[in-house]
């Protein structure tokens, strides 16, 4: 039975293991049982499912996950956490792996086809802040089995990939993650819920990977080039920001005469347009 959502027993099982918390690991653990609640609902977590669980710490969602779902593979990077994971909190539990590795370098594909036969997975995490872009991004830009991904992230994070055209959190996630997956914020979670306390609140957000994109467009990959630069330097006009980067293999007057064609105006801002404007843009570039 799932024990750990109870902060005294989280304080027992750390004390037990002398566990120190590392910085670097962007290290803090749940301690509020209708947090973890409310990822399960969040995430549909059934019995036919096998979840890829990020970063399981002591193992506080995990135990949820194990009771909900048919198999849990977690990933922890710190080798600190192991033991207690293996010996102690996740010990009665018969339908979880745990793997001592950074998630960043496991190869997804190769779980999902020897512990799945190949059908999608869910994944849940709380992710450490610091790296939770580029975790996210890696999940969905890579060509995996991934049905959902059910995240604890910065509640500034979880607006940004919301947000829309104009708006002051609209930048390339919003419009990377809107490419790729619906968005759905399923909690809004404050610092107390967490040991140690964060210093800013944090979001329970749901990314269901679509069929397929919303906009059909010759080169994703030229089109995300377009997007990055137009907000990298997101005070600029389009042009101008288009033409000073490296990444845009293009000089200002054609991007000019595509901006023109695609019946945009010159004096544009990257960061009023959607993934249809980029997507119409970059068709032109490509002639």
């Amino acid at each position: 039975m799932a024990t750990l959502g109870d902060p005294k027993k989280t304080i027992e099982i750390l004390n037990k293991y002398h566990f120190v918390f590392q910085k670097k690991f962007g290290q803090n653990f749940l301690i509020d049982t209708h947090v973890l609640d409310k990822i399960i609902r969040a995430a549909e977590i059934t019995k036919d499912d096998l979840v890829l669980e990020i970063g399981p710490g002591i193992g506080t969602l995990t135990q949820y996950l194990c009771e909900n779902a048919r198999k849990v593979v977690a990933v922890e990077i710190d080798r600190m956490l192991i033991p207690i994971l293996k010996e102690d909190t996740l010990a009665e539990y018969d339908n979880v792996e745990i793997i001592n590795d950074d998630i960043l370098k496991v190869d997804i594909g190769k779980i999902v086809e020897e512990k799945n036969n190949g059908r999608p997975i869910k994944v849940v995490a709380n992710l450490p802040y610091y790296i939770t872009t580029p975790i996210v991004m890696s999940l969905l830009e890579k060509d995996l089995p991934i049905e959902s991904i059910t995240v604890m992230v910065q509640k500034e994070v979880a607006e940004r990939m919301q947000a829309s055209p104009g708006t002051k959190d609209y930048g390339a996630l919003s419009l990377a993650v809107q490419y790729r997956a619906d968005t759905y914020i399923a909690a809004n979670v404050p610092p107390n819920c967490f040991m140690p306390r964060p210093a800013v609140g944090s979001c329970v957000i749901r990314l269901r990977k679509k069929d397929e994109p919303p906009v059909s467009v010759s080169s994703p990959e030229l089109m995300f080039k377009l997007i990055r630069a137009a907000f990298n330097q997101r005070r600029k006009t389009l042009l101008n920001a288009l033409a000073n980067s490296s990444e845009v293999p293009y000089g200002k007057e054609e991007i000019l005469k595509a901006i023109t064609e695609t019946g945009i105006k010159e004096t544009i801002r990257g960061e009023v347009l959607g993934l249809k404007e980029f997507g119409e843009l970059t068709d032109k570039l490509l002639g």
